[in-house]
């Protein structure tokens, strides 16, 4: 049920995925869903917990911690580029249940080992899943499912800021096709991970070592 709920939530979004949707698509009837969720609430609680529960959590305990932040990271990435009904529904703030405690006792684990204090361990856990969640949403060219009208957009605004004076922006002129590039969206997702890795690396030169 959960499985498919999710599907339905990746397909048509959050807000149209209803119980008795859902019980159409199973050819059941919406009381017989109520006996396992009594709301749409308890429903979306299920998926969240579904969705934390594909991040790999595996960690490679012999490997650098900056390797092992790496591979949580990516595979916190993976899930929510895989799921377009995810980012909204962790935003909403959606309850769920040991998946959620596992990865986020996993990353503090690693963050602690590293030496982090644990008012930085926690900032830094935090972080990170919101810097994943900008970076999905910031997709360039993501608002447009038609890959043909975001090639257009894209094309329109790259017109837009070749377009503007050059003596006066001579910098967006000369960045106008790789600020509005989206053919490879693998580069955008490699140089936020990046940014963020290499931002925490250099926190930890800053804050001592003081691992628990």
């Amino acid at each position: 049920m959960v499985d498919r709920a999710l599907t339905l939530a990746d397909q048509s979004g959050l807000d149209a995925l209803t119980i008795r949707k859902l019980a159409a698509d199973l050819g059941v009837t919406p009381m017989a869903l109520y006996w396992h969720f009594r709301s749409k609430e308890e429903l979306l609680s299920g998926i969240a917990d579904r969705i934390w529960s594909e991040i790999d959590t595996a960690v490679d305990w012999s490997a650098p911690w900056q390797d092992q932040l790496r591979v949580l990271y990516l595979s916190l990435l993976s899930v929510l580029r895989a799921h377009s009904s995810a980012p909204q529904l962790i935003m909403r703030g959606k309850k769920s249940g040991d998946a959620s405690a596992d990865a986020t006792e996993t990353a503090l684990e690693v963050l602690r080992r590293a030496g982090f204090s644990p008012v930085d361990a926690s900032g830094i856990a935090i972080q990170a899943l919101w810097s994943a969640l900008m970076l999905v949403m910031s997709e360039p060219g993501i608002e447009f499912a038609d890959p043909e009208e975001r090639a257009e957009e894209m094309r329109k605004r790259r017109i837009a800021f070749g377009s503007q004076p050059v003596a006066k922006y001579p910098r967006l002129v000369e960045c106008a096709v790789p600020m509005t590039a989206c053919d490879d969206p693998e580069v955008h997702y490699q140089l936020g991970v990046d940014i963020f890795i290499g931002g925490i690396v250099a926190l930890a030169a800053t804050r001592g070592n003081n691992p628990g």
